[in-house]
């Protein structure tokens, strides 16, 4: 015969117990805030007005279709475009998750904005504004690893604390010196290694500083350093409460969470060409 059902006495099971503060797990945030694409249709009270601006983008559009098959990156020059131009533009394009700063562009340094279109970017600087379509600007590429300030490499005075940093270099060093264009990346995980601040500190100075920064924004912001040492890259992972999640180097020619992929800029063009409709 089946017993009486009886409810437990107050002060048993999950959570009634008070758990001492070293016993407790501690949940790294959830990340939130990603951007999602959302269509803006600017006011156009003249479409006779923006002509050159409609051109420029319908411009676009086709290079973002012969850069998704395959195509070398396109750019367009915004300096003759007028105030009125140059506005419908900056309205139509928006800002997209990548940005970047090229602090050793000869003559200055410039700055990247990927619009709200994947592929499509403005770069900006003395005597340069452009709109390019390309995976990521070219001047990034080219001026990935200009020195802004060298590194000493494995002859940097080694203060109390450096540990692991002199074998992580050795790693770096032999995999960019066999490395070629089109080769898989190799990833050296920090958050994986025991390591000290000083090690990072002495790995910074080792390595010095490239001519490229990125910060791509998405689930929490991701920060992408070319070093003075090619092709070696430092990508860095916060979560939405600015938290380092994950640390890593990068061997490779540009690392991947920076680049348009060739279906985003096809979906780019699809999507330029709709807003095109909408203002004509």
């Amino acid at each position: 015969m089946v017993g009486n059902f009886f409810m437990p006495p107050a002060g048993f099971g999950p959570g009634s117990q008070t758990v001492p503060e070293e016993d407790r797990l501690d949940w790294l945030p959830l990340p939130s805030g990603m951007r999602t694409f959302e269509m803006h249709i600017p006011d156009v009270d003249d479409p006779a007005a923006i002509a050159p601006a409609l051109a420029l983008m319908r411009g676009v559009a086709a290079a973002c279709r012969r850069v998704a098959a395959g195509g070398a990156p396109e750019t367009f020059d915004l300096a003759p475009l007028d105030e009125k131009n140059r506005r419908l533009i900056a309205e139509t394009m928006g800002m997209g998750e990548v940005s970047l700063r090229i602090p050793g562009a000869p003559g200055g340094e410039r700055l990247g904005q990927e619009s709200v279109f994947a592929g499509v970017w403005q770069v900006a600087g003395p005597g340069h504004d452009v709109l390019e379509v390309a995976p990521v600007p070219s001047d990034a590429v080219t001026h990935a690893f200009r020195q802004v300030r060298p590194g000493a490499g494995a002859a940097t005075p080694r203060g109390d604390g450096v540990v692991n940093a002199p074998p992580i270099l050795t790693e770096l060093v032999d995999k960019a010196a066999t490395y070629s264009p089109g080769d898989e990346p190799h990833v050296v995980n920090l958050t994986l290694l025991p390591h000290t601040p000083e090690d990072l500190a002495w790995l910074d100075l080792a390595l010095g500083e490239g001519g490229v920064i990125f910060l791509s924004r998405g689930y929490g912001n991701c920060r992408v350093t070319a070093t003075g040492h090619a092709p070696i890259w430092r990508v860095q992972f916060f979560n939405s409460m600015d938290t380092l999640i994950l640390d890593t180097f990068e061997v490779t020619e540009m690392p991947e969470v920076v680049l348009a992929a060739q279906e985003d800029l096809a979906d780019s063009a699809d999507r330029i060409e709709e807003v095109l409709e909408a203002i004509q």
